[in-house]
């Protein structure tokens, strides 16, 4: 039995987190294999929103096991949190949320040094979240970090006293911040005694013995492929590996257990904090994609920059990861346009090219469009193929033929309901 994997195509907030939802009966297990809680999965039904930073989104689905793998970076203070929340909700989660204890911890003082770090580069931030999560990768390949398994050891809090000291005089590099470490210190050793609750396991070892049994299981990316920390508009990028590959050494599968990658795209693009973005639109119509699709970030709540959908940097990413469906999301928020326009290839250095430039950042390139038809009508309750506009359909068979791959879902609103299947 094989692992399916879901992940995001772009530069995140393409709409996983609903999608994962949709997709949840179909499995048995969920599980988030990579990321920190500068991931904010929004989920919409019965009336009621929910935003999850940490946990896999399959768990408002009764009955389905949720891992927390070991690629993820925990902050027991917001795990807390969302369990608050879950709680607040009636959901039942003893027994279905599993945490791998190879899963390293973020610390207020990883905290405390991403917000010193990200101060200090003035007009050169790269748009970090400041929950930490750069802070705890790089203690992670420094070979120094503290993870989820150390809680259950005698000596967890010298190895912690001597993590923090270690931060302490990192931060005196940089300029002041105001930051109570004391007082967030207090609140994460409760928030710890709250993680301690949810079952620890092998995580590797968990996950293979599902696969041996035959479970279902859905792999559940963070952030977008554009943020990959090999791959993406580096240095405006995350600190782990978003796209399939990751999925291996986030929850310690072999490649050959991977089964269906289906990647998330938006019908247009957006993107938060710093970085290149090819098809930024920063005038009016900009605005109007921000107002009709609510682009404001889940964890941050920073205004999303938004843009026309940019083909060259989805056939790159649908190439990185292995593409075999792809999930098209927010076409409603297109509703009310005449034409569209898709950016199919870019003009580097006056040559044309459909190939991503090596850096974004500093290369001279401009993307190319192309006009297609938009639908200028409203798509709400539409849960039929055979019942959208004829332009709809030809925008989703035109992506489909420039993109190489099968859509197999549309999304027209945010509700778990509004969904066609194709």
């Amino acid at each position: 039995m094989a692992v399916d994997v879901l992940l995001g195509l772009q530069w995140g907030d393409e709409g996983k987190g609903k999608i994962v939802d949709v997709l949840a009966p179909q499995y048995d297990i969920i599980a988030r294999f990579q990321g920190g809680p500068n991931a904010g999965h929004t989920l919409i039904f019965d009336g009621k929103k929910f935003v999850l930073h940490t946990v896999p989104s399959g768990i408002f689905r009764p009955g389905l096991k949720n891992i927390i793998g070991n690629g993820v970076v925990i902050d027991p203070i917001t795990l807390s949190k969302e369990l608050d929340q879950l709680d607040a909700a009636g959901v039942d989660y003893a027994g279905r949320l599993f945490v791998a204890r190879k899963a390293h911890l973020i610390l207020p003082s990883h905290r405390l040094l991403d917000a010193a770090r990200e101060n200090a580069k003035g007009d050169r931030k790269i748009g970090s979240t400041l929950k930490g999560i750069g802070p705890t990768y790089m203690d992670k390949t420094g070979r120094n970090g503290l993870r989820v398994g150390n809680i259950e050891a005698p000596d967890f809090r010298e190895r912690y006293e001597e993590l923090k000291e270690k931060h302490k005089q990192l931060v005196g590099l940089y300029p002041f911040v105001e930051f109570e470490l004391a007082k967030e210190e207090e609140a994460w050793f409760k928030a710890v005694e709250r993680l301690q609750t949810l079952e620890f396991v092998d995580g590797e070892y968990w996950i293979n013995d599902a696969i041996k049994r035959g479970d279902k299981i859905l792999a559940e990316g963070a952030q977008g492929s554009m943020l990959d920390i090999d791959f993406g508009t580096y240095p405006f990028v995350t600190s782990s590996n978003t796209i399939t590959a990751g999925v291996c050494t986030g929850l310690g599968i072999a490649p050959q257990q991977i089964g269906e990658v289906i990647g998330i795209t938006k019908a247009y693009c957006t993107r938060v904090g710093g970085g290149p973005f090819p098809t930024e639109l920063t005038g009016e119509t900009g605005e109007f994609l921000r107002a009709e699709g609510g682009e404001f970030g889940a964890t941050t709540g920073r205004p999303r920059r938004c843009g026309w959908i940019d083909l060259v940097q989805l056939r790159y990413t649908i190439m990185l990861s292995g593409v075999t469906q792809l999930v098209v999301t927010k076409v409603d928020v297109l509703n009310k346009f005449e034409t569209l326009k898709v950016a199919d290839a870019y003009k580097v250095d006056g040559s044309l090219s459909h190939e991503l430039p090596f850096d974004l950042v500093h290369e001279n390139y401009e993307a190319v469009y192309t006009d297609v038809p938009g639908w200028n009508s409203n798509l709400t309750s539409v849960k039929e193929e055979a019942n959208l506009p004829k332009a709809c359909i030809d925008y989703v068979q035109f992506l489909e033929e420039k993109l190489g791959t099968r859509v197999s879902m549309v999304s027209t609103g945010p509700d778990r309901e509004e969904l066609v299947v194709r």
